[in-house]
Formats: C-alpha cells, structure tokens, sequence
C-alpha cells in the first residue's frame, strides 16, 4: 500500500480528478491524504457538481435549479457519488496544511486542476507547492498530473536552475481545442462571467490561447513536440477527442493519458479513470 499526497486548494476543483482519483486508488488499498491552504476541508466548484448556473437563466433564482447546458457539462453521476463518499472520508476532513507538507512522508504526490481562476490561482501560483512538486521530481516519486494540475508542474522549477521539472519530459495536459470548446459554450451561457472556463486570460498582445494551459505547458518544455494530444489516426481518436464522451471504469477508449517515467500527466476530467489506474499501476511498480 501506498502513501500518497493531493493538495487541493480551498475551493473550485474539479470534483471528478479528486474524487475519481480518490475512489480508484482507495479501492486498491493506497491511502490518500490530501492538503489545503489552511488544513480545512477544500469544497469543490460547486458549479461542477450541480450544474446550475451554467445556462442563460442561470442567474434567475427560480430558473437555476432547472439546468439543461449544467446537465452536460458538470460532472457525471459516478464522480458526483464518489464525491459524496469522498466528504465523509477522515482525510479528506481533516487535510494537513501546505506548509506543513513533509514530501518524504508519501510514496506519491497527485495533482488534480480545476479552471475557475477564484480558487484555482491560489493553487497554481503557491510557491509552497511549487516547491513540494520539485521535491518529488527530485526524489524521482510517482507523480501524476491532470488538467490544471499539470500546470502546478510546469510552474515547479528544480532547484537551482530555471528549468520547469517537466524540461526534457514528455506529458498532455487540458489541450487548447478542449479548453477553447469550453470557454467558447460557457461564455454564452453563463454571459455575466464569461471567463469562467478561463483560469488565465490573455493580455492586451498577446494572441488567443497564449495564457491557455497547452501553450504555458509547452512553453516550459525542452521541446514543442514533448507535448502530446491524440493524434488523427490514433484508435478512437474520435471519442478521445470530441470532449463529449469520458472514461469509465469497464472503458477506457475515451481517455488519454501519457507516461515518461515516473510521471503520469492526463487532460481532462474525461481520462480520470484511466488515468487514476495508470498512476496506481506506477504506484505498485515502485514500491
């Protein structure tokens, strides 16, 4: 069994990649202990979990509990179950703080995302985690990464140097084409936060998708190429690449994840199940 460590922040991630997560690898018998800002329980996007607010009348109180567009985008019902299940969980309930994380103390670190920039820059910008990532890299750790969360890994540098922990790796990670697909739906539906599919923004200059999650990844990488998307002709490229259809448990077609060594890097809430099962797997194998 396995010891392994998911910071969240305090509010807005993504309820599938923590919970799923969550689910797969307890099932298994690894422990997962998780970490916040301040060591009270992170509170997922709520938006995410219920759907409401994710159509044009989302804003009205009456018309908000009836959503249509919400249905689709939040999360599915196994990740909604598995994240109930997950807020009785006694780690989850009492996390440690982030400063108070040891990295020598765990066999493996996950790193979930989430988009909404009120809670999720907290995470993505912490120097504090940014240095636990280097540590694990450094230590040569299991370490998964999925939608934001790779990111997080971009952002962490190894020690002494300006080079990103991900140089010279190969990974994914939320593409421009999911990102953008997103962000283009939600900012008509949800019109009064327009932004909402969109962590960061570009500035006046900059082109369109050069704050996205795939550019700011690659752009830490030693090479454009190392970051990877499903290719045309690849099996079920249809279904990896629609944004409409994910993983499950009995079928893993939809997903697409990426190993280089030690590290496991996905894209979206879609590939969560398989991407759990492929960092389980790296788990086992380095223990």
């Amino acid at each position: 069994m396995a010891s392994v460590l998911m910071p969240i922040p305090s509010r807005d991630f993504d309820p599938s990649e923590v919970a799923i997560s969550w689910r797969v690898l307890t099932d298994v018998g690894h422990r997962v202990s998780f970490a916040t800002p301040d060591g009270r329980p992170g509170v997922a996007d709520t938006l995410m979990l219920d759907g409401r607010g994710l159509d044009l009348w989302g804003w009205i109180p009456g018309l908000r509990a009836l959503p249509l567009i919400g249905l689709l985008l939040r999360a599915n019902r196994d990740a909604r179950h598995a994240y109930a299940a997950l807020e009785r969980d006694a780690n989850f309930r009492f996390p440690l703080r982030w400063d108070a994380i040891e990295p020598t103390a765990f066999d493996g670190l996950l790193l979930p995302g989430g988009h909404r920039a009120r809670g999720m820059q907290e995470y993505l910008e912490s120097s504090l985690l940014q240095g636990v990532v280097a540590r694990f890299f450094a230590a040569d750790k299991p370490v998964g990464a999925i939608c934001h969360g790779v990111l997080l890994a971009a952002r962490s540098y190894v020690a002494g140097s300006d080079r990103s922990v991900l140089f010279g790796r190969r990974t994914t990670a939320l593409t421009w084409a999911l990102e953008k697909s997103a962000w283009s739906l939600a900012r008509i539906s949800r019109f009064w936060e327009p932004q909402y599919y969109r962590t960061y923004s570009e500035r006046s200059g900059q082109p369109r998708g050069y704050m996205s999650v795939q550019q700011e990844v690659t752009r830490a990488l030693a090479r454009p190429e190392d970051f990877l998307d499903v290719s045309a002709d690849a099996a079920h490229a249809s279904r990896k690449r629609s944004g409409l259809v994910r993983d499950r448990l009995g079928d893993d077609t939809p997903a697409f994840v990426v190993q280089d060594g030690n590290y496991v890097s996905a894209r979206w809430p879609g590939d969560v199940h398989t991407f759990a099962r492929t960092f389980s797997r790296l788990l086992d194998s380095s223990l």
